[in-house]
């Protein structure tokens, strides 16, 4: 799927606790190469390799890897990755720690962490990237994490949201609880995206929905508590 010139969904397979579960990393051009959106659980090279063969790509056009918090499911393959590509990483400063082994990811132990990898390149929000699909603005959105990033293309009016917001039965709802450490958080970074020009979400959980009703808007003004 093409969500805008040049950008790509990749959709990642697996089974957890025995149920069937997609993500949806992302993939955009840029002049030099590649650049992922994060890259999926441990082990996950093979399915995109697959992906990106599917849309006339090479896992070896992958010259940059954006990881937008340190979950497994974002984080997991990078080290893979980078043993196969030697990509150029990028996450934010805070995050970054618990991705290259100076700490232990959130809510995981010693013995079911990910392979830790390097970051090249911590971020604070703010940054432009160049790609083929327009200017790509990172965001700082903590709650999920602290140092969790969304990634906005207004050209398009497109959030790439990560886990900051999640799509269930093609409707857009907010962070999931149990996930979250700082909801508090979590619905001040709503109330940024909702200042933005935005007309469609990618989730990684759900996928692509629609956004042009001030659905971040109500969202975040409900807040945690589930009440405007």
């Amino acid at each position: 799927m093409e969500l805008a010139p040049g950008l790509h969904v990749l959709e990642l397979a697996y089974e957890r606790a025995g149920e069937d579960v997609l993500i949806h990393p992302t993939c955009v051009e840029t002049r030099r190469g590649l650049m992922l959106f994060d890259c999926g659980l441990p082990e996950s090279l093979g399915q995109i390799e697959t992906q990106l063969a599917a849309i006339d790509k090479s896992v070896d056009q992958v010259v940059r890897v954006l990881v937008t918090h340190q979950d497994a499911d974002h984080a997991g393959a990078l080290n893979e990755l980078l043993t196969r590509t030697g990509a150029e990483t990028l996450a934010h400063v805070d995050d970054a720690p618990y991705i290259d082994g100076r700490k232990r990811p959130l809510g995981t132990d010693d013995e079911h962490r990910y392979p830790p990898a390097p970051i090249d390149m911590g971020v604070v929000g703010g940054e432009r990237l160049r790609t083929k699909a327009g200017p790509a603005h990172l965001v700082h959105t903590p709650g999920h994490t602290p140092g969790h990033l969304s990634i906005y293309f207004p050209r398009d009016k497109l959030l790439i949201a990560g886990d900051a917001l999640v799509a269930e039965a093609g409707c857009l709802t907010g962070p999931r609880p149990a996930y979250t450490p700082d909801l508090g958080a979590a619905y001040e970074s709503l109330a940024v995206l909702a200042a933005l020009d935005i007309e469609r979400v990618h989730c990684f959980h759900g996928g692509t929905v629609d956004a042009d009703d001030g659905r971040i808007e109500a969202i975040a003004d409900k807040g945690p508590s589930g009440q405007a």
